[in-house]
C-alpha cells in the first residue's frame, strides 16, 4: 500500500478517536439520556468539551478534502516524495492539532492547523 494511503487510515484513526472524547466531553456535561434521545435542545459544550467537538468537527472538514487529494494522486499515479512529505505532515500537524485545540492553546492551534493546509497543498501541487 501507498504510504499516503496508509497515511490517510491512520488520520481516519485519529478522528474517530477525536468523536470518542467529543462525545465523551458531552457525555459528562449532559448525561447519557439526553444523548440517547434525539438530541433537540442540548446545550453547546462547554471547555474542554466543547474544544473536542469544535476539533473533531474541524478534522472531519479537512479530511474530506486531504483524502480526495490523496485518492487522487493514488488513481493517477502521481505519488512522490512531495505527495508523502504532504500527506506527513498533514497527518502529524492534525495531530498535534487535536492536543493543541484540546488544551486550548489559540495561537498554536492556528499555526497547527497552517502545517496541515501546506501538507494539504504540496499533495495538490504534486498532481499538475
Amino acid at each position: 500500500m501507498k504510504p499516503e494511503l496508509t497515511l490517510l487510515a491512520w488520520s481516519v484513526l485519529l478522528m474517530f478517536v477525536q468523536m470518542l472524547v467529543a462525545v465523551t466531553g458531552q457525555l459528562l456535561q449532559v448525561g447519557l439520556p439526553a444523548l440517547a434521545g434525539n438530541r433537540e435542545g442540548l446545550p453547546v459544550p462547554a471547555g474542554w468539551a466543547g474544544r473536542a467537538q469544535r476539533a473533531h468537527r474541524n478534522m472531519l472538514e479537512n479530511l474530506v478534502l486531504f483524502a480526495a487529494l490523496v485518492l487522487i494522486a493514488v488513481a493517477a499515479g502521481k505519488t512522490n516524495d512531495l505527495t508523502l512529505l504532504g500527506a506527513q505532515l498533514f497527518f502529524w500537524a492534525r495531530l498535534a492539532y487535536a492536543f493543541v485545540y484540546l488544551a486550548g492553546i489559540p495561537w498554536l492551534r492556528t499555526g497547527v492547523w497552517t502545517v496541515s493546509a501546506v501538507g494539504m497543498a504540496l499533495v495538490f501541487f504534486a498532481l499538475f
